[in-house]
């Protein structure tokens, strides 16, 4: 074996070569010349149709490019993987921006992430339609073929700025989100570059088997006060049949889609002229509606919940109160100011920001359409005096709220600006937690049980130490915590935090 660092004569008196270990997943050491990359290391251990885009050195991402030059760990990343198709989806978000800029040459390209179901891109261009899909997926598939490769280059600060110079949305993102002399990275392939992290495929012909799925429109940043921009939506898989098998279920989802089956069905009905995600309901949805409240109310009764009622507003100083206001302003619906202080206030030349500042500030008050039920269910439980012999104290209520979804968030009964939730909240002494937790546990078992609803996850939630919105003794939180995690170990299904 020939140590790290180690230098070997490849011809007696003129060149020396540097050697390193590499570790493969299966525990084997293979030895190198320092500065090879992990595609030839990968190809040199299970040969050039390995199916894969990156690579884990020492546990973190890279490029199959990528210069390895000193001894580590390496492992292939499949297409196939969790983190494959990420790479895969992120990669291909830039052969459709690519694609765009050819294709619209005033297209300014904003943002492209992964997501779920796919990928998409935004761009500050003129609105187009399903059907200016088909040129630019034909323009994808051009780009894919020619196989161009992908390169990672490094740029300081100044030459970032040169390479978006006609672009206000990256120069934006380059002056907020990166620090001043640390520079970063871009991609490019053939004559087109963006800027980006990555890791990314080694060539676009990695990415033949896409499509283009949707266009909609967004707001730059998510403020609907900022720019309007395209959003263009797609998906890639690592292969043909993969992508057939992929639209073949999108095209069965569609046909089992809760908007078409809704109108289909008379279940529900939205009306622009009453507002953008605010159900209407039916008789014949009324009845399911009212069916499946009776069904889980039921199971409350039996597990000891007493129904309440709260109203659908409540005062600007409750939620300040409880923090909703102003720490979610942003997913919230505008304070209601009394009549006759608006116009007070009007007249007095105040505007809108001086408004907001006031009111966040508690130097007026006003009313909000309820986003959260919590500090109802709070004022209840503290409107008499309670002892520890009456606890635990089980208050539920098929509560509805309201929150401000923006525009291209709204999607049918999914993603709503007021929906009514099976809502409960439990004031319990700290010996009392883990019972309850698993009696919570217990009344969504049932409810997933009837309803067939077997592919789920679970997630326990925990606080961030380091945020200054939780109160109460941290002690209290551990203890509540590990209740949680004690009662999704119980479950014998897969969970996370």
């Amino acid at each position: 074996m020939v140590d790290e660092g180690l230098t070997l004569p490849l011809n007696a008196g003129e060149v020396y070569l540097a050697l390193i270990n590499v570790t493969l997943p299966d525990g084997t050491v293979n030895e190198y010349a320092a500065g090879v990359t992990c595609s030839e290391v990968i190809t040199d251990a299970i040969g050039r149709k390995n199916g894969c885009v990156a690579a884990l050195v020492n546990g973190t991402e890279k490029d199959m490019s990528f210069s390895i030059e000193e001894s580590c760990s390496i492992e292939g990343i499949k297409a196939e993987s969790d983190a494959g198709m990420y790479i895969l989806k992120h990669s291909t978000a830039h052969l459709l921006a690519q694609a765009v800029v050819e294709l619209y040459p005033d297209a300014k390209p904003t943002i492209g992430p992964p997501v779920d179901r796919g990928f998409y891109y935004d761009f500050a261009m003129e609105p187009i339609t399903e059907s200016d899909l088909k040129p630019i997926q034909k323009k994808m598939q051009e780009l894919a073929r020619r196989n161009l490769a992908i390169e990672r280059i490094e740029l300081d600060d100044k030459e970032l700025q040169e390479h978006f110079q006609d672009n206000p949305y990256k120069i934006e993102i380059i002056n907020d989100k990166i620090g001043e002399g640390i520079g970063s990275t871009i991609y490019k392939q053939g004559d087109w570059y963006d800027l980006c992290l990555g890791p990314h495929v080694p060539n676009t012909a990695k990415l033949m088997f896409c499509k283009l799925t949707s266009v909609s429109s967004a707001y730059w940043r998510g403020d609907q006060e900022r720019e309007q921009l395209v959003r263009i939506y797609g998906i890639v898989e690592p292969t043909k049949e993969a992508l057939k098998e992929t639209v073949r279920r999108m095209e069965e989802a569609k046909k089992r889609d809760h908007r078409k089956l809704g109108r289909d069905l008379q279940l529900f009905h939205i009306d622009e002229e009453v507002g953008q995600g605010l159900i209407l309901w039916t008789p014949r949805g009324a009845t399911i509606r009212q069916e499946l409240q009776n069904f889980i109310g039921s199971h409350l009764q039996r597990q000891g919940y007493s129904q309440v009622f709260t109203p659908h507003i409540g005062k600007l100083d409750l939620y300040r109160t409880s923090g909703h206001f102003p720490y979610y302003q942003d997913s919230q619906y505008p304070p209601l100011v009394e009549k006759d202080l608006m116009k007070k206030l009007s007249d007095e030349g105040c505007s809108c920001s001086e408004l907001s500042n006031l009111m966040k500030s508690g130097e007026i008050d006003g009313y909000m359409l309820k986003p959260m039920n919590c500090p109802h269910h709070v004022k209840i439980y503290s409107s008499q005096a309670r002892s520890y012999r009456d606890l635990p104290i089980r208050l539920a209520e098929f509560g509805t709220v309201y929150r401000w979804e923006q525009s291209g968030e709204i999607s049918g009964m999914t993603r709503v600006r007021g929906f009514t939730q099976d809502d409960a909240h439990l004031f319990v002494t700290e010996e009392q937690i883990a019972q309850e937790v698993l009696g919570c546990i217990e009344l969504v078992q049932i409810i997933f049980g009837i309803l067939g609803m077997s592919d789920y996850r679970i997630r326990v939630g925990l606080r961030d130490p380091d945020s200054t919105k939780y109160v109460g003794d941290p002690n209290r939180w551990d203890k509540a915590e590990d209740a949680c995690r004690n009662a999704a170990k119980s479950l014998g299904v897969e969970w996370s935090e």
